[in-house]
């Protein structure tokens, strides 16, 4: 027993595990709309959460049989066989669950542990059938099938459902309020808040308070039969307080709806998704438990697991603990976070996601639906609807020093109400579901009805929606195939495969935790390419300046990096470099598209002066592929196996790659400081540099001349020499704009 034992303990210790990274992960559900709307500092909206979180896991106790007999039939296992499956199930939860947050990807905790709980009950069950030379048939036997499958029915519908429910009630609910809906909630804001609170109310008393102990099986029937009765009294009380609040006070009555829908979802999560973090843990316990207690408890069979257990509050409230710390410091809780709020936010800005092939398909076909719809509607229709849902027409709203919220409170709030209604009505009906495809897929709807997914942005926000989805069906293969594997590695070979699989465990948690930094220092360097939408030209010409410096000094280190790794021959490291091009070529557009907007802003009488800011855009496209045609010719050159440099060339290319960084450096510096430079001296550097250029070129013909730098080194020196030649170019360039709109502005101001 001594094993088994230690199973337990691990067992434990891996609960602890699987609620940091469960709680990353889920955290998603009831944080994206407050947090992206800005309806309360930060501080707030965690202490709401946690609130809700504590309080939820106390609800919990009457949950925990999912993982005991949900999917599998307990009493067709024995004790060895139940430790098993659960051992394989706690492993494959850890590492599944943190390679999703590693990459920002909400997915679903409950449908990970019930195809885990799946793939090792069906693995454990096919050895138990070769073992009696049973027909393979028999291992439906000891599955629970039908839990299985209403719960992939579940996926699908809720999938289709949510985003349509989003989509229109939003849409609807725009129309009613348009963008510009300060005035209008004067109007009809108590009647819609009452109806939202209603619906989040009802949600907090029959999704995450059901398995509270002080709701007894009476009172559940008489909530039941009197539904409409609670939430017409509900509707009614918030209704008139909600009125009172617009009459007597400047609150803006959206704040203190989405704050309660945040900590209904909070409640709701911990109530009901505590069981996928230390429901299984818990079962080990149990079971070792009942298993000393029977005096023979390697043949003994689980089925004590059947019946209901109660957990000790105490236990919830450590669990509950646990998961508010993690909520308030897990940096990967951040990370799946930002990825539902970027591709729901209002703005145009830098895109987490690439374009595909099939988003370009599906964003046709809607635009093609959309135009038979345009055909059949009438015009005027077609302009009265555009005139009330046309994002154009809001009114920013003054945040002070907080950054523009990623979309409005009137957004946050539907997002909440209609996840909670949605929920609320399945729950009732007794439907499997999962919390997170319901919220996300609202908040996705309810984006495209906004018209946040415009022509600039629709590709890329849909590749990140695909992206999502088919990571949630990814979930389930791949939890059941893993635990699958996991589980036949421990029947076979207990000892050696725990510690087989848990140091694959802990590495493969390394590995992400290293991939996560490096993702979010890429994150962080992106900030600074989000340009706020506000209508002063000096502020965002002053930004398009600060933004091209931190490009410059990215181009810079990509250089540096570049030239070092050819000189070494570092195919490795030259692949990894062209693997960031990428990124700096999506930088450079941005910044582009953002100097546009600045010229969009300035005052048409100042036309003549805006050429300077025009010709940023050249300089920095040039820059920008001067340097990706740099990366690829030396990482082609090294690719193809072709010789190295000649000591010599090194030896120039390292002169002129001198006085390119100095320049790179001293301009980057320059832009995102906002100070003078003295340009005449960085222009004579710029001058030496041309000198050494033709020196340069004379060398190397006669190096082709001599027949020492073969036609692949000449061509990869001239391409590295011209290269250089046109970065510090166009560096100087945007030197001599900054300079010439410096000393403009110092002159303005003395004016």
């Amino acid at each position: 027993m001594e094993l088994y034992l230690f199973m337990v303990v691990m067992l434990i210790l891996l609960a602890v595990f699987d609620l940091v990274v469960g709680v990353s992960n889920d955290a998603v559900n009831f944080l994206n709309s407050s947090i992206g709307s800005k309806a309360a500092p930060k501080r707030v909206i965690m202490l709401v959460a946690s609130v809700g979180i504590l309080l939820g896991v106390t609800f919990s106790s009457g949950m925990m049989e999912v993982a005991r007999k949900g999917i599998f039939h307990p009493e067709l296992f024995l004790f060895t066989e139940i430790m098993v499956i659960f051992v394989a199930v706690m492993l494959t939860d850890i590492i599944l669950l943190d390679l999703y947050n590693t990459f920002g990807l909400p997915t679903s905790t409950t449908v990970s542990i019930v195809f885990e709980l799946l793939g090792a009950a069906v693995a454990v069950s096919l050895i138990k059938v070769n073992a009696s030379a049973d027909p393979h048939a028999t291992v439906a036997q000891y599955i629970n099938t039908g839990k299985a499958l209403a719960i992939i029915s579940g996926i699908l519908v809720s999938v289709v459902v949510a985003f349509v429910c989003g989509a229109l009630f939003q849409f609807f609910t725009r129309l009613l309020f348009t963008f510009d809906y300060q005035k209008r909630l004067k109007r009809f804001g108590a009647v819609w808040g009452g109806l939202a609170l209603s619906l989040i109310t009802y949600f907090i008393i029959i999704k995450g308070a059901k398995g509270a102990s002080f709701i007894t099986p009476e009172m559940n029937i008489w909530i039941k039969n009197h539904t409409l009765i609670i939430m017409g009294a509900i509707f009614c009380a918030s209704a008139v307080l909600l009125q009172i609040l617009l009459m007597v006070t400047r609150i803006n009555i959206l704040k203190p709806i989405v704050l309660v829908g945040t900590f209904a979802l909070a409640m709701a999560f911990a109530a009901n998704d505590l069981v996928n973090f230390i429901g299984v843990p818990l079962a080990g316990l149990a079971s070792y438990r009942f298993a000393l207690a029977s005096g023979e408890p390697f043949a003994m069979t689980m089925e004590a697991l059947k019946n209901p257990v109660h957990t000790k509050t105490l236990l919830l409230l450590l669990a509950g603990v646990v998961m508010v710390i993690t909520l308030w410091f897990s940096k990967k809780s951040r990370t799946v976070t930002e990825t539902e709020i970027s591709l729901g936010r209002q703005e145009e800005g830098f895109e987490r996601f690439e374009s595909s092939a099939l988003s370009r398909v599906v964003v046709r076909m809607v635009s093609s639906i959309f135009g038979v719809i345009k055909a059949v509607v009438p015009f005027r229709m077609q302009e009265a609807i555009s005139c009330r849902v046309d994002p154009d027409r809001c009114v920013p709203v003054d945040h002070g020093k907080w950054k523009v919220p990623s979309f409005d409170l009137l957004r946050a709030s539907v997002n909440l109400m209609v996840a909670s209604a949605l929920i609320s009505f399945a729950t009732s009906l007794k439907l499997p579901l999962s919390t997170t495809y319901v919220t996300f897929m609202v908040a996705m709807g309810s984006s495209l009805s906004d018209q946040a997914w415009g022509r600039e942005s629709a590709v890329y926000r849909v590749t990140g929606v695909l992206m999502v989805i088919g990571g949630w069906f990814f979930t389930a293969i791949m939890a059941f195939a893993v635990t699958f594997g996991f589980a036949y590695v421990l029947y076979y070979f207990p000892v050696t495969g725990i510690v087989a699989i848990t140091a694959l465990a802990g590495f493969t948690i390394w590995k992400n935790h290293h991939l996560h930094n490096k993702r979010v220092q890429d994150s962080r360097g992106v900030e600074v390419f989000n340009i706020k939408k506000v209508d002063d030209a000096g502020f965002a010409i002053a930004t398009s300046f600060e933004q091209s410096g931190f490009f410059l000094q990215q181009v810079n280190e990509s250089l540096e990096k570049c030239f070092n790794s050819l000189f070494l021959q570092d195919r490795v490291e030259l692949r990894k470099i062209k693997r960031d091009t990428k990124t700096l070529q999506s930088w450079a557009n941005i910044i582009i598209a953002n100097i546009f907007k600045t010229l969009g802003w300035l005052d048409k009488k100042d036309l003549k002066h805006t050429k300077k800011y025009a010709q940023i855009i050249s300089s920095i496209q040039e820059i920008a592929e001067s340097q990706r045609d740099a990366v690829m010719k030396s990482f082609v050159h090294l690719d193809n196996h072709h010789k190295g440099l000649l000591p010599v060339q090194i030896e120039e290319l390292n002169r002129l790659r001198s006085i390119m960084t100095e320049l790179l450096q001293k301009t980057s510096m320059t832009l995102m400081m906002q100070h003078s430079v003295d340009y005449r001296s960085v222009a004579d550097r710029n001058k030496t540099l041309k000198r050494l250029v033709d020196e340069f070129d004379k060398n190397q013909i006669k190096r082709i001349q001599d027949e020492s730098s073969k036609t692949r080194l000449s061509i990869l020196f001239y391409g590295l020499m011209g290269s250089i030649q046109k970065i510090s170019e166009h560096t100087l360039n945007l030197l001599s704009t900054f300079n010439e709109s410096f000393h403009l502005n110092n002159k303005a101001k003395r004016k």
